[in-house]
């Protein structure tokens, strides 16, 4: 059971093209994510925002928009990330764009390396975020972190890890993409990542997707990282973020995914990412995000044994 909970603030969009990711950390709070996670008996620590430079707005240069701007946030985000790692913490990121999460994965991989044990990461998004400054037809660096954390992107983002690649590609599963850059497309296929499409998901069911992961994950004994993009959400229920695509997670398939991997005991470090509450109605994406957390954290209408397995 995770009974301490470190939550990191990192208020920037300086990843995405639309401005508003930078307030999703404080929608965050505003929709009670301390409160409720308090409620299941969990001890939570609010360890405030991580800082870095500001949205300078400019264009893309050599295919990367705002590269320098980048690299200084995810160095700032692993060491605050690593030390609540090693202190005993599991870490929630709060974004911020998807390109927060090279910071994170930094984090996790070190410190994963430092307890000799492997690190698997969950990528539940809409995008296959596998983009390079070749393929990319904005030179949003939240469209590249999967690439990087494989191996593939700048030296100046490879080198926020402690090795490249931080986590092998095969050690990577993704779930709910449903738009993918053409040119991103031969790259995905290339690197041997583990991708459950929404098509797949439709076929097969969340349950048997979820099913094949975790076996997966808890064969290889390892550190599951679970990096959540809220689009990666139907927009009718997640309207709150830059890049709405339809036809994504229903609420009970999202709820379903999340109860699962709280049901495996595999998870150990948290993303939640692309919240916009300039796009937002209410404050509603920032809610459903919480009220998913809720269920990752263990949260349940009745104890699954009782009902399934006759006590």
């Amino acid at each position: 059971m995770i009974e301490r909970v470190s939550l990191i603030g990192v208020p920037s969009d300086i990843g995405a093209s639309d401005r508003g990711a930078s307030m999703g950390p404080e929608a965050l709070r505003v929709a009670g994510i301390v409160e409720t996670l308090e409620k299941q008996g969990i001890d939570v620590k609010d360890t405030g925002n991580v800082s870095g430079p500001k949205n300078p707005q400019a264009k893309p240069v050599d295919g990367y928009r705002h590269l320098a701007e980048n690299t200084v946030w995810a160095n700032n985000i692993q060491e605050a990330i690593y030390k609540e790692l090693s202190n005993g913490n599991f870490p929630i990121m709060m974004g911020g764009d998807h390109a927060m999460s090279i910071g994170s994965i930094a984090a996790v991989s070190r410190y994963c390396a430092d307890k000799n044990k492997p690190i698997c990461m969950l990528w539940i998004d809409a995008h296959a975020d596998f983009n390079t400054n070749e393929t990319s037809p904005s030179g949003n660096i939240h469209g590249m972190p999967v690439a990087v954390a494989t191996g593939t992107g700048h030296p100046d983002l490879l080198s926020i890890g402690h090795a490249v690649p931080m986590v092998k590609p095969e050690n990577v599963y993704q779930i709910a993409i449903r738009s993918v850059d053409k040119s991103e497309k031969k790259l995905v296929i290339d690197s041997g990542i583990c991708v459950y499409d929404m098509r797949r998901i439709d076929e097969i069911g969340i349950r048997q997707t979820m099913q094949e992961i975790l076996h997966d994950v808890s064969e290889k004994d390892a550190h599951l990282h679970v990096s959540f993009d809220v689009d990666s959400l139907d927009p009718s229920i997640a309207p709150g973020v830059a890049t709405t695509i339809p036809g994504g997670l229903t609420y009970r398939e999202a709820q379903l995914c999340m109860e699962m991997i709280h049901d495996s005991g595999l998870m150990n470090s948290l993303d939640i990412a692309e919240i916009n509450p300039a796009l937002d109605r209410k404050n509603s994406t920032a809610k459903i995000a919480v009220d998913l957390t809720a269920s990752l954290f263990g949260r349940q209408i009745f104890p699954t044994h009782s009902l399934y397995q006759g006590e």
